[in-house]
């Protein structure tokens, strides 16, 4: 396993740590089909939260969320609609992201509720 994606998925745990204090319950992680990936399900309240982590060590080059193109939300959709008729819930879809900046100490999440639709 490569820094960059050790670094990734520490980002997602302290995405999924995050949620959990706020009251969500993850419902799966890393979660992959033929049309992509998506990083957390979560539920909270009468949503089912599909989230796109992304963690950068600094915002030097860009903010985290601008690497979430139109290309990527169209992909994590068609993921989220795949796992929506794998799993038999009635709530209501929801896309957001959270960006992870920094490490340890210094680290930073921002959490942006419906990010895209």
């Amino acid at each position: 396993m490569d820094l960059r994606h050790l670094f990734g998925s520490a980002g997602e745990s302290a995405a999924a740590a995050y949620l959990k204090k706020k009251g969500y319950r993850i419902l799966g992680q890393n979660y992959s089909c033929r049309f992509g990936e998506i990083d957390i399900i979560a539920q909270h309240g009468m949503d089912v939260v599909f989230v796109e982590v992304k963690a950068r060590k600094n915002e030097n080059f860009a903010q985290a969320r601008e690497f979430v193109t139109r290309s990527k939300q169209e992909r994590v959709i068609k993921t989220a609609m795949m796992w929506l008729q794998q799993n038999d819930v009635d709530l209501q879809p929801r896309f957001d992201v959270i960006e992870v900046v920094g490490e340890g100490r210094t680290q930073q999440i921002r959490h942006l509720e419906n990010a895209f639709e």
